[in-house]
């Protein structure tokens, strides 16, 4: 059996037709499938920032694509839409950075920084921060259509021909106890910590589902090394990172807690998603090693699938690879 493998970051958006355009043609990601689930009365369309060589020519929505979206080792931007969201002059869902928010941002991976930048703004892309403002210099934030914060970081030139410009690179949550939530993430995801940064009132922890190949390359975390490993290993080959970001002294507030982005009225972000060879077997064995469950296999409409809670109460969908996709 394989391990699990990061395969989703789910985010809701308002407008399909425009968050798909800015994904789509403004950051280059290829659209690789689609659901719809009219009773429910919502859709979910799966973006993808494809690594260098690999094309893509399934109809998103055909059983094809149902099969390669459940098998892709690689992560998708899951957009979730409400059914008529869209023509809700009230409606706009909650992108985070509030206070107590756990969800930061989105992260996009580019060879040079100001000129995809000006590219942008020749777009007519929002900019939250542009490269040469603010205390950290070398990165840029923008903004999506329904403002959730993407940030725009650099990778190794030319490690990567015929990539795209952009290409996925970051989810970031926030976390109260990185000494609970690293574990966490590799004992029961099989992640690898490929970097962790101390900035004085608050620390950065790299998380990534590493191929077989990179794993024994990985350096030290807390090396000088462990960046570059990020910039020139994992970005141009299009493997993202899960940025755990602790504040600093969150871990001995017994009541503190962030929002995890499933509750009204801040609802946005959902959830991250991961593969698994047998969602039953894997959720037994997380059960009995004391994980917490937002949903097991067969409660709810959707059967045969699961959402467990990481420290933080962030819900972490696990799917079954290779199915065909039914639900």
């Amino acid at each position: 059996m394989g391990p699990p493998t990061w395969q989703q970051t789910m985010i809701r958006i308002k407008d399909p037709e425009k968050s798909l355009a800015f994904y789509r043609d403004v950051l280059g990601m290829t659209h690789v499938d689609t659901y719809h689930f009219d009773k429910w009365d919502f859709s979910l369309y799966f973006m993808q920032s494809l690594p260098a060589g690999e094309t893509y020519n399934l109809e998103p929505g055909s059983p094809e694509a149902h099969k390669y979206l459940w098998s892709t080792p690689g992560v998708t931007l899951e957009l979730t839409h409400n059914h008529g969201s869209e023509k809700d002059d009230s409606y706009s869902p909650h992108v985070g950075n509030q206070e107590n928010d756990g969800f930061g941002h989105l992260a996009v991976s580019v060879e040079d920084l100001n000129a995809s930048c000006d590219r942008l703004e020749e777009k007519g892309v929002a900019f939250r921060k542009r490269p040469s403002e603010g205390r950290m210099s070398g990165i840029a934030f923008i903004y999506d259509p329904d403002g959730y914060f993407v940030e725009v970081v650099p990778r190794k030139v030319g490690a990567a021909p015929g990539a795209g410009e952009f290409l996925l690179a970051q989810t970031m949550l926030r976390v109260k106890d990185p000494e609970k939530t690293v574990p966490f993430y590799e004992k029961h995801f099989g992640m690898t910590l490929v970097r962790a940064a101390d900035y004085g009132d608050f620390s950065n922890f790299f998380m990534a589902t590493l191929p077989e190949e990179l794993k024994s390359k990985a350096p030290d975390p807390r090396s000088a090394e462990a960046k570059s490993f990020i910039m020139d290993e994992l970005y141009p080959r299009a493997i993202p990172v899960l940025e755990l970001t602790h504040n600093h002294g969150t871990e001995s507030q017994p009541e503190f807690k962030h929002r995890n982005g499933n509750v009204e009225p801040h609802r946005g972000f959902g959830h991250i998603g991961y593969l698994v060879d047998d969602v039953y077997a894997a959720s037994e064995a997380m059960e009995a090693a004391g994980v917490e469950f937002h949903k097991r296999p067969d409660e709810g409409g959707m059967k045969g699938l699961a959402f467990a809670l990481d420290p933080d109460g962030y819900w972490i969908e696990i799917i079954k690879r290779g199915q065909e996709g039914k639900f």
